[in-house]
């Protein structure tokens, strides 16, 4: 059996954790440079905004319904679901973080007659301790938990928590649900199941093997075994190493000097660097690159990337801005307008797996700068993101990315903690 853990509204519930004044308001939260709408409250839903709205088309609504508006908050809401996972692994043998806000649990080892109280109780230990409100959905396959969550979600009656114990309850479960709600499926392959005559879960249930294998694939008819409640996909508790690590990001502002550019491609360097080391990793491989957007009709469009091998691999923030600094000079153009930079780092290795030598310099070297980069990432955990970073970053950052209504980073900075009385 299988639990689905899925926190309702996230970025809107972490902003409504430090502010309970924004409960039963509409809220949104917006994405990158503040452009579109990427999450939303269930009262902004009632009053018709999109997910993915452009913010200024839906200016008018926002400010005739008084809709609170927050840029997105990726500090903040990466702490809290760390938060979040860390209660969630107290309760299951087992558990495979699959997104931002959503974990699959183990729950093979409980008796049915556990499996709700268990649930209930997961719902109010991390309500109690986050002020997260989760949705928990219990079935036998992973995609039946997906559908069951979907039910404690969309059904009040349910207290936030479903569990598919019965056929009846999986039938008429099957019935109401849309292809394109299965998880899996989506838009373009509903159309294609739709133009057979396919046009719920329960339909993909009763058809053919041969027939779902035709229009789906394989993945296709491993997604209706486990309709039918037969598992095919089991919980992965140790995610493959990851293959590339990139930061990217729009500019706040039109940007076309080298000394901007320089200052942002040496944070996303530092930004990545850390999450090298964060997971143990070092890079054998950079890659670099500058773009100046494609709907700039009146600016000519100017893409480049230039890369470079690291040996040995390292995740020193030091020595991997001393590699991507050069790459962007080497790329830079003048006379244009750039909207985008970006590092990539891949040939990702397990940190300490590169060969030094006893007695080289530059190993030593090495080794003094990964160290001091570990601990700057100890002196900015303690103090707050920032506190310590290289020259090169820049201290005004112009070009950033525009973020005109973040919220205070409440738990990762000393200085942005709220006060009581």
């Amino acid at each position: 059996m299988f639990a689905l853990v899925d926190c309702n509204n996230f970025y809107v519930s972490c902003e409504r954790a430090f502010d309970p004044k924004l409960e039963g308001k509409p809220v949104v939260v917006l994405s990158n440079n503040d452009g579109c709408i990427v999450a939303r409250s269930e009262e902004a839903k009632a009053i018709g905004i999109g997910m993915g709205n452009p913010f200024f088309q839906v200016r008018d609504v926002i400010d005739r319904y008084d809709v609170r508006v927050f840029s997105s908050n990726y500090t903040l809401y990466g702490d809290m679901s760390n938060r979040v996972m860390s209660i969630l692994s107290e309760f299951a043998p087992e558990i495979e973080i699959y997104s931002i806000d959503e974990a699959f649990l183990d729950f093979s080892h409980l008796k049915s007659g556990r499996m709700e109280p268990l649930a209930c109780e997961i719902r109010k230990r991390v309500g109690q301790w986050t002020g997260i409100p989760v949705s928990i959905g219990i079935a036998k396959t992973k995609t039946l938990a997906k559908l069951a969550n979907r039910t404690a979600k969309k059904n009040p009656l349910s207290g936030g928590v479903f569990l598919f114990d019965n056929d009846e309850k999986i039938k008429a479960s099957l019935a109401k649900t849309e292809t394109a709600d299965i998880w899996g499926i989506g838009r373009n392959l509903s159309l294609r199941l739709k133009k057979e005559g396919i046009h719920t879960a329960l339909d993909m249930v009763n058809a053919e093997d041969s027939k779902i294998r035709r229009l789906l694939g394989i993945c296709g008819l491993r997604t209706v075994m486990e309709l039918r409640g037969t598992p095919c996909i089991k919980l992965d508790d140790a995610p493959a190493q990851r293959k590339s690590v990139c930061c990217s990001r729009s500019f706040g502002k039109d940007v076309s000097t080298l000394e901007d550019l320089s200052e942002a491609v040496s944070l996303y360097t530092a930004d990545a660097a850390e999450r090298l080391r964060h997971e143990k990793l070092s890079a054998g491989l950079v890659t670099v690159f500058l773009d100046t957007g494609i709907f700039r009709k009146k600016c000519p469009y100017y893409f480049n990337s230039a890369s470079h091998e690291i040996l040995p691999p390292s995740n020193s923030t030091g020595e991997l801005i001393r590699y991507t600094l050069p790459l962007l000079k080497g790329i830079f153009r003048k006379d244009f307008i750039y909207k985008k930079a970006g590092i990539i780092f891949t040939e990702l290795v397990p940190a300490g797996a590169e060969q030094l030598g006893l007695f080289d310099r530059k190993s030593a070297d090495l080794a003094k700068s990964c160290m001091l980069s570990e601990t700057i990432d100890s002196i900015n955990r303690r103090f707050g993101d920032g506190s310590v970073f290289y020259a090169s970053e820049g201290v005004s950052k112009s070009w950033a990315m525009a973020r005109e209504r973040c919220s205070p980073h409440y738990t990762t900075r000393w200085a942005e903690l709220p006060e009581a009385g």
